[in-house]
């Protein structure tokens, strides 16, 4: 453990409980940063941690039960010398992405940044020796990309992640601890990333250890949210902060997310009643069935099935944060390359229709909207759909063009019912998209 920092940090830390805020009140800066992030409209997930040397996701050390003393052994031979910081966020930036988000600890508590609060980390554990996450802030500076800190509130490997959560259970840990001293722990992990690195924000996840027994009407504990809230936006107001708690957002929190869903729908089975707040949106996928490195995952999606993602998302007024999971060797899979590289290329033609809009009111089961100022733009998403009608249309229309070369299409609106017949030489197997000038 790293005393030098670690008990300095804690005084400092305990200050904070008698100015913890009792209502959120978003500062400036907090809402300018908002308003880019919506605008932002796409992002590179990035899990990557020791566990990817065993090739079977993020979860490895839950899902087999692998006892603590035995991880620990993972970080001693976790050396990955093909991972290049440049070379991967010019692969998000090629891809039209905005934003990056890293696992800074994942759940297995082992800490991808140079931590001084505890020495189970990249730079002290390994012999690999240098700290990913700064190297990753030094390239998207360069890009000018932003880079957001994903942390995890549950810890596989601390002893004082005590009682348990719905997780964590049989891996080799004494059975006792103290609460507070892990919350504290978490926090001083916390304040280092936001006072350290130039980052956007936060994106936590974890809460739902805890919640999901609180739930069932079990014995839980309390993160303590507002606190470290409150430790986050003191050290900087215009920092973003998500929680993927499954939840409504709470007080102090800056934007929603939704894991493995659109806005509103729960076929995941995570997003509890599919209820959206009102604070900027996202929704976070993986290329594949993993978020971390899987050795025997080869399900890709499509670049097809991806595309289509993101105008859905961009559709239903979210983010769209597309997840890579590094290789041990830090390296890139080609499968996810080649789609990232496509999804660019699309990007490229057809971002004036993503990139800075809000969800557009019309949708349904084949076609979403997006829109900016006076632009609507109508993403028909099936190629076997020639005629579209679209009821209760409510707004003045000055002309309907297809949006890859403004040619006039033909349309009527009667009735407030927008109809009209799309050429087939337009349709396109991804997305046709018209573009309507509104007056």
């Amino acid at each position: 453990m790293k005393k030098r920092a670690y008990i300095t940090t804690l005084l400092f830390l305990n200050l904070y409980t008698a100015l913890a805020q009792a209502s959120y009140k978003p500062s400036e800066a907090n809402l300018e940063n908002r308003a880019w992030f919506q605008d932002a409209k796409f992002g590179l997930f990035i899990h990557w941690g020791v566990y990817s040397i065993l090739g079977d996701g993020e979860w490895v050390m839950e899902q087999q039960k692998i006892q603590k003393d035995r991880y620990e052994l993972l970080p001693s031979f976790f050396n990955p010398q093909q991972f290049d910081a440049e070379e991967l966020v010019s692969l998000a930036k090629a891809a039209g992405m905005k934003y990056i988000t890293v696992t800074t600890k994942h759940h297995d508590g082992f800490a991808m940044y140079d931590s001084q609060v505890s020495d189970y980390n990249i730079v002290d554990a390994t012999p690999y020796a240098k700290d990913a996450f700064r190297l990753l802030e030094q390239a998207c500076k360069k890009a000018g990309i932003k880079l957001f800190a994903y942390y995890s509130q549950v810890d596989w490997h601390h002893p004082d992640y005590f009682p348990r959560g719905k997780t964590g259970h049989g891996l080799g840990r004494e059975e006792s601890g103290d609460w507070n001293t892990y919350l504290k722990y978490q926090n001083a992990q916390i304040k280092e990333l936001a006072e350290n690195y130039d980052i956007a924000g936060f994106w936590f996840d974890g809460y739902w250890d805890q919640n999901d027994l609180k739930k069932a009407d079990k014995p839980y504990q309390e993160f303590d949210l507002e606190k470290t809230y409150t430790i986050i936006h003191d050290v900087d107001s215009g920092l973003l902060i998500g929680n993927n708690h499954h939840l409504l957002p709470v007080a102090g929190e800056d934007f929603q997310m939704f894991e493995k869903d659109l806005p509103g729908k729960n076929t995941a089975g995570f997003s509890e009643g599919s209820q959206i707040g009102n604070l900027p949106l996202e929704t976070c996928e993986t290329i594949n069935h993993s978020w971390g490195f899987n050795l025997q995952d080869d399900h890709h999606k499509s670049t097809k099935e991806l595309i289509q993602y993101l105008i859905k998302a961009a559709g239903n007024n979210a983010n769209f944060l597309l997840n890579i999971g590094p290789m041990p060797n830090g390296a890139i899979q080609k499968e996810h390359k080649e789609r990232l590289k496509e999804l660019g290329a699309w990007m490229d033609i057809n971002g004036e229709s993503i990139y800075n809009t809000r969800g557009g009111e019309y949708q349904n089961e084949y076609m979403v909207s997006t829109k900016k100022s006076k632009i609507l733009y109508l993403h028909i998403l099936d190629k076997e759909v020639t005629s579209v009608s679209i009821p209760e249309f409510k707004d003045k229309i000055k002309d309907v063009v297809y949006f890859s070369d403004a040619t006039p299409v033909n349309y009527t609106l009667r009735k407030g019912t927008l109809s009209f017949e799309i050429d087939s030489d337009y349709l396109n197997d991804l997305d046709t998209i018209i573009k309507i000038t509104l007056k």
